[in-house]
């Protein structure tokens, strides 16, 4: 694969889509990863029991799902300049989210890109995401 050259993006292009399994497994490793050990992220009685169906994915693995999702595309390696998230409606275990990512700017001066996600599930917008990317001198990112 040819190393991504910053001169190369382009304002509106868009970034292959990223289809992630929501298992149960990844909810709680995300979970545990993150030290969150709230119970509704584990523990599908405790989560029935506020309302919900099921476990379901908390900020923080949604946060690092987009940084992978925008890294990737920018390749190795890659610096996050920042990342301002949003979330929707919950990531369950059993289904599946859907990222899409546009160029939504580019700024030549700071050899930055700002990249806007959404992900999607079966009852909606999960997460809506702006992830900015700095490029090195050497055109990588």
């Amino acid at each position: 694969m040819a190393v991504m050259k910053y001169e190369d993006i382009k304002e509106g292009a868009e970034l292959p889509p990223l289809t992630f399994p929501v298992s149960a497994s990844a909810i709680v490793t995300g979970a545990i990863a993150t030290n969150d050990y709230q119970n509704v992220h584990h523990d599908k009685a405790a989560a029935e029991a506020t309302g919900v169906p099921d476990i379901f994915m908390n900020i923080l693995t949604t946060n690092g799902i987009v940084q992978r999702y925008v890294q990737e595309w920018a390749q190795k390696p890659g610096a996050v300049r920042s990342v301002k998230i949003r979330l929707g409606a919950p990531n369950f275990a059993g289904d599946t989210m859907v990222l899409r990512g546009t160029v939504a700017n580019v700024d030549k001066a700071q050899r930055t890109a700002a990249v806007a996600v959404e992900g999607t599930n079966s009852i909606g917008k999960h997460v809506t995401a702006t992830v900015v990317i700095g490029f090195d001198e050497k055109g990588a990112a």
